[in-house]
């Protein structure tokens, strides 16, 4: 999943076991589409917000599969005084 910011990104991969593979905390803007790049084609999914479609675009043209969620389906899984990192 990755957590959708203006400048800074949080991404998080696990694998079908639910282990985690890829752990990125803090991914710069310019970083995140070579990070992307470089990955085996998966699914990848973030909240619906404005500039989601832009990214599912973009993630879409190197061969992954985007699934938006609606904020409403992803506000149970926030917990208070969570941070960016955590929510992806």
């Amino acid at each position: 999943g990755i957590d959708l910011a203006k400048t800074v990104f949080a991404v998080h991969g696990v694998d079908e076991a639910g282990k985690a593979t890829l752990v990125k905390p803090k991914v710069a803007r310019d970083h995140l589409v070579p990070l992307i790049a470089q990955l085996p084609p998966c699914l990848i999914g973030m909240e619906a917000c404005s500039g989601a479609h832009h990214w599912a675009r973009v993630f879409a043209e190197h061969g992954h599969t985007v699934k938006l969620m609606a904020p409403k389906l992803v506000s149970p899984y926030r917990m208070p005084g969570k941070r960016g990192k955590n929510d992806a």
